[in-house]
């Protein structure tokens, strides 16, 4: 049975979207638990927006980022998304109800890897299909923007791991509970 896990970026005050003032923080303790990420998935699952911005981006960016980006470019990405018609990038667009397409994934052998595309981690938590999230908690606060979690999304969590980079970004795994 595959696993899904959640890696996130957010501020100390929740906001997650457009991270450029994640670039600060950045270094190779981030790197290298990102590398790990990537590493661990055979596939990304992403929402319609992050999806676009990711294959803007990544295409451009594998020389300079080497196994990371080649693997970024070749794998499998699963799209939720109502609005595009013709998946590109490895991309297939998950049919009708997303919840069950994930769950439908979840019970092959791949493990899936969520970036980003906060409605589509509040719909998937909200039916329990998420078995890990892994958020990165940088140290600053941003006073605005949209914030990963939305109204109404609720969830019981247990602790399983954590640890601070020299940069001060606080690394938290948790598991439902």
């Amino acid at each position: 049975m595959g696993k899904l896990v959640a890696v996130e970026y957010v501020s100390l005050d929740g906001v997650f979207e457009e991270p450029v003032w994640s670039g600060p923080y950045f270094n190779d303790e981030l790197g290298s638990f990102q590398d790990d990420n990537l590493s661990e998935a055979d596939a990304l699952l992403l929402g319609r927006k992050t999806y676009e911005g990711f294959k803007a981006a990544w295409p451009s960016m594998e020389a300079q980022t080497g196994d990371f980006g080649k693997k970024m470019n070749s794998m499998g990405k699963h799209v939720a998304t109502t609005t595009l018609n013709e998946p590109e990038w490895n991309a297939s667009f998950l049919p009708g109800d997303i919840a069950a397409a994930v769950a439908e994934l979840k019970e092959g052998p791949a493990n899936l890897l969520l970036n980003g595309s906060a409605a589509l981690l509040n719909h998937l938590t909200k039916h329990n299909l998420v078995d890990e999230y892994r958020i990165m908690i940088y140290p600053v606060v941003l006073g605005e923007g949209r914030k990963l979690w939305h109204d109404g999304t609720k969830i019981a969590l247990s602790h399983t791991k954590s640890w601070t980079t020299k940069t001060g970004v606080q690394v938290v795994t948790y598991v439902p509970a």
